[in-house]
């Protein structure tokens, strides 16, 4: 694999460290961007994201141009050994542009067009809008490209939603037509002979709408696409003036948590680089180990969807959101610990939103760098000037990568897919929280994990896990196969293999695809009441050495099999002692089934069998704490490894027999470690890859 990639930029290959700048909405007050640039300094911060939704500062009237406040504000960057990411402001029109061009203006689902107002209230697809942000990247790119302050486009902000306009609906029409080239595909695809739905014409094809169609599964699943792939067209549109000027500028378009309306792996080739915005809701009801889990999971989907390459950590609030259910505060220790959080697992880059609280709107009381009061002062100026510090002793680990021998598949198209689905359990089939659960059963062991889309390459894992892989694309089956016969260990639940591309089932029996690799056949699922309980037996003497008894909930497939081995039984119901648990050896590797939904310990007994059979890469070779986890970026020569305390108290770590350093003290490291409550250390060892 590789171990070392480049930095976003030659100009600062180092961590980077700053936040969103919004210095438009301070013109009046001139002092402030002297002040903000002593701060910044003093914060150890060396990078800001500005231009974001700038749109009216930077063009207040059509054909009007105002750059010379950020013309004044990049060379002061430049000056002060700042850098910036250059924003281009068509996440937000201006209000001029609505009152005389309303089709740039989207139309909702229920095709009513919107009026002016809030952000990503545009079309995509408008001619208008086009010709308009082609204008604008134009004369930015024309007049800073080259300034010495730039060292990335960032595009846009945050991409998402849909547009239902006229212009949509004839690019959508055209984009089916390119798919299906007929009329009868497109009617097999869609299934539409359910409730006479045969499509007559093309011009019958319409987006979904909560007046009009919403049943045909493979339509709305198609829909998702098109708009994945109209934003993606967008981006393409919005680079090309960019790229033009100065194809060395690296461009870039922040993600979001988990966001469900665009399939980021169809950004993979027209970023240079990734980047995402990481809000979790620390210290709230839910357990703070869960949540690191859950968020060091975004991070390895952002860093696996460009191949490992390392991403940026563009926004994470300094203290607290004002838009969460509870804007709860940071508890010592744990500013530090969520940002190398991400370091830890690939971002080369610590950012927030924001650097300075607006005065006004809707923002003025979410968390930033610099408070109302305007001073260094406070205590969240601390954390991140801490944040800085440690940053800035962690310059070796820039462009390191993550060693994983783990992939676990959460692929956008199957989640759309089985999220869809009507049955087997309409009060929360919870596809995201499986694939979670899965995942934090090897980040509690400090194992490495890629999450990647089904179409990914499998060639490099030891370890492929699918939680209800519910869709399988034309030749995944093949590939996981052939994975599997080659000495790989793949792991599938109960609700995989029912559907194919175009949401169609698959005829001759479930799993489909994963039949013959998993050795089983899944004749029907009951699905659970929440009140309902079942449960598993191990198989005496089966081959994992499980012996406990586990809980099963909410789904339990009912399966036979066909040359797979049981490995536990169903405990209770008229299916009780039928196979619940399977594996099944094929070529060179094996193939385990999961048939029920499990409450814990299962997953952590389940996978801890498979790590230790299959002596699988840790962070450490010692046992964890509970709360604590520990995992590694390596250069190929030196492993960096981050020791982290996701609880309120006091927590002790083994090390293993290496000699350790700390990274950021430079002193030898004993045989333990006593980490504080909300603690992170980090350490340099020599790589010893197997």
């Amino acid at each position: 694999m590789t171990y070392q990639f480049p930095p976003v930029s030659s100009k600062a290959p180092y961590m980077l460290h700053g936040a969103d700048y919004n210095p438009e909405q301070w013109l009046r007050y001139p002092e402030v961007l002297e002040e903000d640039i002593r701060l910044m300094k003093l914060a150890k911060c060396n990078v800001m994201s500005i231009g974001i939704f700038s749109w009216v500062s930077l063009e207040p009237e059509e054909g009007v141009y105002t750059f010379e406040w950020l013309d004044q504000v990049l060379d002061r960057f430049a000056a002060s050994g700042i850098y910036a990411f250059l924003a281009t402001p068509s996440g937000a029109r201006p209000a001029w542009m609505s009152a005389k061009y309303p089709e740039v203006l989207r139309v909702s689902e229920k095709r009513v067009r919107n009026l002016h107002g809030f952000r990503h209230n545009h079309c995509y697809t408008s001619p208008v809008y086009r010709e308009k942000v082609t204008e604008m990247n134009t004369r930015l790119a024309e007049r800073y490209s080259d300034h010495p302050a730039v060292i990335g486009w960032h595009i846009s902000n945050e991409y998402g939603g849909d547009c239902h306009c006229d212009y949509c609906q004839e690019a959508f029409r055209g984009w089916v037509k390119n798919k299906y080239k007929t009329l009868d595909e497109l009617n097999h695809a869609w299934w539409t002979t359910f409730w006479s739905h045969t499509v007559t014409d093309w011009s019958q094809v319409e987006s979904p709408a909560p007046h009009g169609e919403t049943q045909v599964h493979a339509m709305n699943l198609d829909w998702r696409r098109f708009v994945t792939d109209q934003t993606a067209d967008f981006i393409v549109h919005e680079t090309k003036p960019l790229k033009a000027k100065n194809p060395n500028l690296p461009v870039t378009t922040n993600l979001m948590e988990f966001y469900g309306g665009l399939n980021y792996w169809k950004f993979a080739d027209i970023l240079d680089f990734l980047s995402w915005d990481s809000y979790p809701t620390w210290h709230d009801a839910e357990d703070d180990a869960k949540q690191a889990s859950r968020i060091a999971m975004m991070h390895d989907i952002v860093r696996s969807i460009k191949g490992g390459q390392p991403f940026l950590l563009m926004e994470s609030t300094p203290s607290s959101t004002n838009w969460q259910d509870v804007s709860k505060l940071k508890r010592p220790g744990m500013h530090l610990l969520s940002s190398l959080q991400a370091v830890a697992h690939g971002s080369d880059s610590v950012q927030y939103f924001q650097w300075r609280k607006s005065r006004g709107s809707s923002e003025k009381l979410h968390g930033a760098v610099v408070d109302h009061v305007g001073t260094e002062h406070t205590r969240v100026f601390k954390d991140v000037t801490d944040v800085g510090t440690a940053l800035q002793s962690m310059q070796d680990i820039v462009g390191a990568s993550v060693p994983a021998e783990v992939a676990i598949i959460f692929d956008w198209e199957n989640r759309w897919a089985v999220n869809d689905s009507q049955g087997p359990r309409n009060i929360g089939v919870k596809y995201e929280q499986t694939v979670e659960a899965h995942y934090e059963a090897f980040w509690k062991k400090g194992v490495a994990v890629d999450v990647i889309d089904m179409d990914a390459d499998l060639s490099k894992y030891k370890v492929l896990v699918a939680p209800m892989l519910y869709l399988v694309r034309e030749g995944v089956g093949e590939r996981i196969e052939k994975f599997v016969e080659q000495g790989g260990t793949f792991v599938a639940t109960y609700w995989s293999g029912i559907v194919n591309e175009n949401d169609l089932c698959f005829l001759g029996g479930f799993p489909g695809p994963l039949r013959k690799t998993l050795g089983i056949w899944s004749e029907e699922i009951d699905g659970l009441h929440d009140r309902e309980l079942n449960g598993i037996i191990p198989e005496q003497g089966n081959a994992l050495g499980l012996t406990a008894e586990y809980d099963a909930i909410e789904l339990c497939d009912l399966i036979h099999l066909e040359g797979a081995k049981s490995l536990a039984s169903y405990r209770s119901d008229f299916y009780a002692g039928r196979p619940a648990l399977t594996v099944n050896e094929l070529g060179s590797g094996k193939a385990y089934y999961m048939a029920a939904r499990m409450k814990a310990p299962f997953y952590d007994d389940f996978y801890g069998k498979l790590i230790a059979e299959l002596d699988l890469e840790r962070g450490l070779k010692s046992e964890l704490a509970a709360g604590t986890t520990a995992h590694v970026r390596t250069d190929g020569n030196s492993d960096y490894v981050f020791i982290q305390n996701y609880t309120e108290h006091e927590k002790q770590v083994q090390l293993d027999s290496q000699a350790y350093t700390d990274v950021l003290s430079g002193e030898a490291v004993e045989a333990s470690l006593d980490l504080q409550p909300y603690d992170i250390r980090v350490l340099r060892r020599t790589a010893n890859r197997k």
